[in-house]
């Protein structure tokens, strides 16, 4: 990307060296993120030129001198929010604040052919053949999980489990409402699933998504509608939901979440809004409904932790990510990955280097 805005353009690009802390690694697998999009329509703005892709597997090329956390030939999920571990926040078990990441959209790495200094989005810079990165980026994962699926290891389905695993802490039994069933919410899902949630109810306004939602773990599908909240009350005793994920980060859909909540229940907000728009709240409901509002960072996930944890539920069949990915693609369909994004259609769309 050049700026913001324009048109994804396929270029050849120079890497930087490997150094000493470093690793190479020829990308196998990266999925299209909701924010790569907003690094294209500029709702979050990087260093241009950047590499788009944060959310990717492959296969470690080369190491550095002083690298001993992976090998060459291992089989890696890379991590764009990778934790420098002696912050306050990363001594206190919050890594996903890591006050060295905080804010950080995209780091100098490699060049244009032409000397143009490049960008690598979110730290990763995944839509290419090959990437260098910190070690500390890459989570080793066995080599028999598949690549497209350990891709979404890295941003969707640590983002959407994570939620309500680590987040909202959703135990067995408790409602659960999710609202955008992009990657992160079909995930949330999945997660709502393995916690023993009933009943799991899924929210989009495209009623293609139905089929997908159910078989993410939902058992109901509800398209928005502004009376939402009377839906979910007739679903849930009366009373709305436990726990309500918004995976969309617009205000009409964290209001719609809010008020679909039980009095003493849980919303957690998911997706990321933008800045210039407010969501409010009158004081009275604030007292009355007695509801926690937070958000879900990246999870509140240790990569180091939650990916090999969540590789061996793909691997026992527990966490079935295949589902999610709809569309295998070459860079050249990234455009119409956008498209479909925009659109609301499909799941997770995976551009596919490396088929084993």
């Amino acid at each position: 990307m050049s700026e913001p805005g324009g048109k994804p353009e396929l270029q050849e690009i120079i890497l930087p060296e490997v150094g000493p802390h470093d690793i190479r690694v020829r990308v196998a697998a990266a999925g299209v993120c909701h924010s790569d999009l907003s690094m294209v329509n500029g709702t979050i703005v990087p260093q241009y030129p950047a590499i788009l892709g944060h959310e990717a597997a492959g296969v470690v090329e080369q190491t550095g001198v002083e690298v001993d956390s992976v090998s060459v030939g291992d089989h890696v999920v890379l991590n764009w929010a990778a934790a420098c571990r002696h912050c306050w926040f990363c001594e206190a078990g919050e890594p996903w604040l890591c006050s060295e990441i905080e804010g950080v959209v995209s780091v100098p790495r490699g060049s244009l052919a032409d000397g143009t200094q490049l960008h690598a989005a979110m730290g990763i810079g995944a839509f290419s053949e090959e990437i260098v990165v910190p070690a500390s980026s890459a989570v080793p994962v066995p080599a028999d999980l598949p690549l497209d699926v350990a891709a979404l290891l890295g941003c969707a389905v640590l983002t959407g489990v994570g939620a309500v695993r680590n987040t909202a802490h959703v135990k067995p039994g408790e409602s659960v409402l999710v609202v955008g069933l992009g990657g992160v919410g079909l995930s949330a899902l999945m997660g709502a699933r393995s916690a023993g949630a009933e009943p799991i109810i899924a929210v989009d306004v495209a009623p293609e998504k139905e089929p997908l939602a159910r078989k993410a773990g939902a058992t109901h599908f509800l398209l928005s509608d502004p009376k939402l909240s009377k839906q979910i009350r007739s679903l849930t005793g009366g009373r709305g939901a436990d726990h309500a994920f918004d995976c969309v980060g617009a205000p009409q859909t964290i209001r719609m979440a809010w008020g679909a909540v039980r009095r003493g229940g849980q919303c957690t907000v998911v997706g990321i809004g933008r800045r210039d728009q407010e969501v409010t709240f009158n004081p009275l409901e604030l007292f009355h409904f007695s509801r926690t509002l937070t958000s879900s960072i990246y999870g509140a996930s240790d990569p180091d932790r939650d990916v090999p944890a969540m590789a061996d539920e793909v691997r026992n069949g527990d966490l079935e990510l295949a589902t999610l990915i709809t569309h295998r693609i070459e860079f050249d369909g990234l455009d119409e990955a956008f498209e479909r994004m925009k659109a609301g259609e499909g799941g997770r769309s995976v551009i596919w280097l490396e088929q084993q």
